[in-house]
């Protein structure tokens, strides 16, 4: 049997306990054989926005990740020049795993914008399996997907995972806020944006 291999990326402004659940239910669900979280540098749907600098997120990753010997940090994105691709990501994890499966990982609003990914068809081509978190209150029409994207109902793979309504732009608007923020992450990852002092100025 070939070695199964997650890809889970992100921007991780910062990585939260909502993260690794949903890391931690895809590597039991999917059979995993390792994660890599994938950190994207410069992600083409965030154009615009004000994100961390890579230096502060690649140690809040490399923190948030350091007790689980199956997840690993993928430099993938960061060790070539953007706008980083899922595509392309792929295809450069493929030749250096190449008797590997790959399955991507990602939660149903992303699912529901595939179609206006880069080169969609061949992303989904090139998987094994979508791994797939339904969120609450999605509406996931595979049917119509199907159409533009033929293929992609046979590689969704539906992830059960508890609901937990964390997102990392809160937290920071929470920092910015002063408002209660420590429980939202990992310890070694609160005591960091409190050391480095992130996200104490007003945020989007």
């Amino acid at each position: 049997m070939p070695p199964i291999l997650g890809l889970f990326g992100g921007t991780f402004d910062p990585p939260h306990v909502g993260h690794l659940i949903l890391a931690a239910e895809a590597d039991a669900q999917l059979e995993l054989d390792r994660l890599y979280w994938i950190l994207t540098a410069d992600p083409p749907h965030k154009r615009g926005q004000v994100i961390s600098s890579l230096e502060h997120r690649l140690a809040m990753v490399k923190l948030a990740i350091a007790h689980n010997s199956r997840f690993e940090l993928s430099t993938v994105e960061i060790d070539r020049p953007g706008p980083h691709y899922a595509l392309e990501t792929v295809q450069v994890i493929a030749k250096l795993n190449p008797s590997a499966d790959l399955v991507y990982i990602m939660g149903g609003d992303s699912l529901c914008d595939l179609p206006t990914w880069h080169r969609p068809a061949d992303f989904v081509a090139a998987l094994k399996y979508v791994g797939v978190l339904r969120r609450p209150g999605d509406s996931i029409d595979l049917t119509a997907l199907e159409k533009i994207i033929p293929g992609l109902s046979d590689k969704v793979r539906y992830l059960k995972a508890p609901l937990l309504d964390i997102a990392a732009h809160e937290i920071r608007q929470r920092i910015s806020d002063d408002r209660p923020f420590r429980y939202f992450l990992p310890p070694a990852v609160f005591e960091y944006i409190s050391e480095q002092k992130l996200y104490q100025d007003s945020v989007k």
